[in-house]
């Protein structure tokens, strides 16, 4: 598991706030990151990873791919790997934010995608979304190329913006000394075992860990989080209003 936690520390508004800026000043956050940045108050986020074994995640009590639940740090304590720091602006919004085509497929060699089912629908779907939005080509856009030139065999198309490989064959194999992939880069082998169906996730423990989320929090942060959860519920058929408290 991946976590990005910062470095300034957790400050939410409160709902009320947050309505009344909704309205008044809809900006009021992303002015507020802008201006820190520009005056050199570069924020921070330091990056941490769980690591857990096959071997553990085969064993261990529940689905570990779970995103709904957390890895405890007990048992899987957190790895400190880095930081991120936000230094500069963008100087063209356009250029480089609104055709940035970010995607949890884009992976360094070494990292490969769990079977977090969220996460396997997600891989695919951030690049859909991009081919609509920017063209089939949007890799080749300045603000997502990557940095060292990568052969592809990916030729044509609309907003085709680099040399598109100029002579070079779009066949593999091919005997002009076309690329070839790098076997130290191949994807680990997956086992399966048993039979493959479809799962049921009524029997998971769904209530365990936010019991224990609920018993370290402050009693404001109580306060306001059932606060918002009655809020949220306060619209609905009263049949559903009870079956949400039950859960309680």
């Amino acid at each position: 598991k991946f976590h990005y936690k910062t470095d300034q520390g957790v400050k939410n508004i409160p709902v009320n706030r947050a309505e009344e800026l909704a309205g008044s000043d809809p900006d009021y956050s992303l002015r507020d990151l802008y201006n820190a940045i520009a005056h050199g108050q570069h924020p921070t986020w330091t990056l941490y990873i769980q690591v857990m074994t096959f071997d553990q995640a085969r064993s261990w009590k529940y689905n570990p791919f779970d995103l709904t639940k957390v890895w405890p740090h007990a048992e899987f304590p957190l790895i400190k790997v880095g930081k991120l720091v936000l230094d500069r602006n963008p100087k063209n919004y356009f250029a480089e934010v609104e055709q940035l085509a970010f995607s949890p497929a884009n992976l360094v060699p070494g990292i490969e995608p769990s079977p977090d089912k969220m996460l396997q629908g997600r891989l695919f779907a951030y690049s859909d979304t991009h081919r609509h939005r920017l063209g089939p080509n949007f890799m080749q856009i300045p603000v997502n190329c990557p940095f060292s030139k990568r052969a592809t065999y990916q030729r044509d198309g609309y907003s085709t913006v680099n040399k598109n490989e100029e002579d070079a064959p779009n066949y593999f194999p091919n005997s002009f000394h076309g690329p070839v992939d790098n076997p130290i880069y191949k994807e680990h082998k997956d086992h399966a075992a048993g039979d493959v169906d479809r799962w049921n996730s009524a029997d998971e423990d769904n209530f365990t860990q936010p019991g224990h989320f609920w018993k370290i929090l402050p009693e404001e942060e109580r306060d306001r989080l059932t606060t918002n959860i009655a809020t949220h519920l306060k619209d609905a058929q009263e049949f559903i209003r009870t079956r949400a408290t039950n859960n309680f």
